[in-house]
């Protein structure tokens, strides 16, 4: 029962994180600017000095923790993109319904 609080806290702080990423233009770019950057990093030191740990027939946990990391990773980026791309459409789409508006008013 004592570690329950704890974990709220953590539950707490992953949500607040998440919806100030997902909100704010800059912070989601910039998070998706890293992850991307630390996919490929681990894209290339996968398949060249990692490579011998990561043997799937030697170490198959290592090679599946691995690249499905690097998988996680991508995908994350790619929904944040796709997120932003549907956020840019929204916020292009009120601004022209915005001007409609004025144009219609004047």
């Amino acid at each position: 029962m004592a570690d329950e609080p704890a974990r709220l806290r953590i539950v707490s702080f992953a949500l607040h994180s998440a919806r100030g990423v997902i909100r704010d233009q800059s912070t989601r770019r910039r998070v998706m600017f890293i992850t991307l950057m630390v996919a490929m990093f681990m894209l290339f030191s996968g398949t060249t000095f990692l490579q011998p740990l990561l043997s799937p027939r030697e170490h198959p946990g290592w090679f599946l923790l691995f690249w499905l990391a690097c998988a996680w990773l991508t995908l994350t980026a790619l929904l944040l993109a796709l997120f932003d791309l549907l956020m840019l459409r929204a916020r292009e789409r009120a601004a022209r319904k915005i001007l409609r508006e004025k144009v219609d008013h004047d």
